[in-house]
């Protein structure tokens, strides 16, 4: 059965695990967790990994053979995102075979994709090992891990399996707002177990989904708050709300009146209980990454409350505003995430878009219709907010990029002023 973190069947397991990993460890006052950034083996294909030359796989793990041509087997990883990390190790099984002087089943990484350092170089081996990374390795938003074989016969060959690569966290920022805990999927719920506060808010009508425990690790909550679609509430987007707050959002959600007034209210109200020493967000939220977004008439709240100086971005989903000029009262980067079978809101996104004057991203989801985007739409919402109101940079070029993951596929995108 593969592990690999980036599966969203398995990386849920995972993420529980982690969860309840770090939540004992937070109770037991331990500063830094030594917990899983990256995993893999080859049962059923490569995974995570990507290969050139000669490479198959089984249950034996990734067989990488050597070539009379040159190109010898080899796999490196997807990027790996270590921000948050410390004290890196690499655990990893593996075998050579027939392999002679001067020839080495070769383990190394990289930061740039392009220049790799070797961890491990080894003619004979068999079995499990684990390697300390050097320092440079830590805090880096693309780390790539290579294996390779440098043979020059067909029948000598290296394999490795079960790859795990953890580091240590803890607090990175003591005196600011720390930093979200990395993932391996935006389409999976991320390393917090959750909590929905509900009859809650300045009213008593709004839900408030965050991770259970607030704080860890002297992480402040970036804060996004959400517009259901008209007929509809919080509870509606259960499975929304869940989701985004798994990844160490505070996610407030009120029933959406089109005018915005109930997202301003909401900012309002958590910067009073942020600073209430006897709220339960006290001092948890960091109120200055604020977003706001919603889909249908929760789109329509967000158009009309987007020019609060207050916020970093915002969101529309499926919900082009009605008169063309939402985008006028925007001062923030924005995204709009649309559905191609929403003959409604689609074109007025499109209409939008054309007059959305600030950094935009847009997306038309094929096969998508104006119900369906939201739940669509939640792996491009979660690697924006992780993006904007995150600080992690290097998404940037999935939403912007020629060929980035939300440009390619189901994903019809373009964007401008950036």
């Amino acid at each position: 059965m593969t592990t690999r973190l980036q599966s969203p069947r398995t990386f849920r397991m995972a993420c529980k695990w982690l969860a309840g990993a770090g939540l004992t460890l937070g109770l037991l006052g331990t500063s830094q967790a030594q917990v899983a950034v990256f995993q893999e083996n080859f049962a059923s294909s490569l995974g995570q990994f990507t290969s050139t030359g000669s490479v198959t796989t089984g249950t034996y793990g990734a067989r990488l053979r050597a070539s009379l041509t040159g190109s010898d087997g080899s796999i490196t990883s997807s990027p790996i995102s270590t921000v948050g990390f410390t004290s890196l190790t690499l655990t990893f099984t593996r075998s050579t075979t027939s392999l002679d002087s001067g020839e080495a089943g070769i383990a190394a990484f990289s930061v740039d994709g392009t220049n790799y350092t070797t961890i491990e170089s080894t003619q004979s081996a068999s079995g499990a090992t684990t390697l300390t990374l050097p320092s440079i390795a830590a805090g880096q938003s693309a780390l790539r891990l290579r294996f390779r074989v440098a043979a020059n016969s067909t029948t000598e060959y290296y394999t490795v399996d079960s790859i795990v690569l953890q580091g240590a966290s803890g607090p990175t920022d003591p005196g600011g707002g720390g930093t979200l805990p990395p993932v391996s999927s935006v389409d999976a719920d991320g390393p917090f177990t959750t909590t929905a506060d509900t009859n809650t808010g300045p009213t008593r009508a709004a839900w408030v989904v965050r991770p259970t425990t607030l704080g860890a690790n002297g992480l402040k909550h970036p804060i996004f708050i959400w517009g259901p679609g008209a007929g509809t509430g919080p509870s509606n987007y259960d499975f929304h709300l869940r989701r985004i707050a798994s990844h160490g959002f505070a996610v407030y959600s009120i029933t959406s009146t089109g005018d915005g007034t109930e997202m301003k209210a909401a900012i309002d109200w958590l910067i009073a209980e942020n600073n209430r020493a006897a709220s339960p967000y006290y001092q948890k939220l960091d109120t200055t990454k604020i977003a706001l977004g919603g889909h249908s008439r929760g789109s329509v709240s967000t158009f009309a409350a987007g020019g609060d100086s207050r916020l970093t971005t915002t969101i529309h989903v499926a919900g082009g505003s009605f008169d063309g000029q939402g985008s006028a009262n925007l001062k923030k980067p924005t995204a709009y995430i649309c559905g191609e079978e929403d003959t409604t809101a689609t074109p007025n996104c499109e209409r939008d878009y054309s007059a959305t004057r600030v950094p935009v991203f847009f997306t038309v989801m094929d096969g998508v219709t104006h119900t369906q985007a939201a739940r669509s739409g939640l792996p491009a919402i979660i690697s924006w907010l992780r993006w904007h109101l995150g600080g992690e940079t290097s998404r940037r070029d999935s939403f912007l990029s020629t060929g980035g993951t939300f440009r390619t596929g189901t994903w019809d995108s373009q964007s401008k002023n950036w």
